[in-house]
């Protein structure tokens, strides 16, 4: 998997290279995002942008974490030839006041929770989805857990009374 990262208004270096070694995380757990064909974009940017983003395509008047737009489907996903064109999987856009303030509640290091964040839009744009079951949740949930560890971050899961 390709990407494309967008840095806008996070502060510190390193958001590049945690993106990079995210997706590869990500490609070991689900080996459907390690086409080499697949390009995911990436932009790390502020609640304000984000709101926007989420009341243009959800209808939703709010900032939230991260957002996920997926391009292809989970069956054209799987579908995906080894040779061919470039293929779009989706774009993720991460709002950096509201994942600060979400690992400062969880006592966590803001890399770590950004982390948290992009597997889990990976996944979304992978096809995973936690809303439609809890069987669906608990498969993301593992591929997430199992993801983070590779990359030495505990469980996000742990303490289901710091989830949102």
């Amino acid at each position: 998997m390709q990407l494309e990262i967008d840095i806008e208004e996070w502060p510190g270096d390193g958001w590049e290279r945690l993106a990079e070694r995210v997706a590869g995380a990500a490609c070991s757990v689900a080996p459907e995002l390690a086409s080499d064909r697949l390009t995911v974009s990436i932009l790390f940017t502020t609640d304000a942008e984000v709101h926007e983003l989420n009341r243009q395509w959800r209808d939703k008047d709010k900032p939230t974490n991260v957002l996920s737009f997926p391009m292809l489907d989970r069956t054209e996903l799987l579908e995906l030839a080894p040779d061919g064109p470039p293929e779009m999987l989706g774009d993720l856009a991460l709002a950096h006041e509201t994942c600060a303030r979400e690992a400062a509640a969880k006592d966590i290091a803001l890399a770590d929770h950004a982390a948290h964040l992009l597997v889990h839009g990976l996944l979304h744009l992978a096809g995973y989805d936690h809303e439609t079951s809890e069987a669906d949740a608990e498969k993301m949930e593992a591929l997430e857990i199992k993801a983070l560890a590779e990359l030495g971050i505990g469980d996000p899961y742990g303490d289901r009374d710091l989830e949102e």
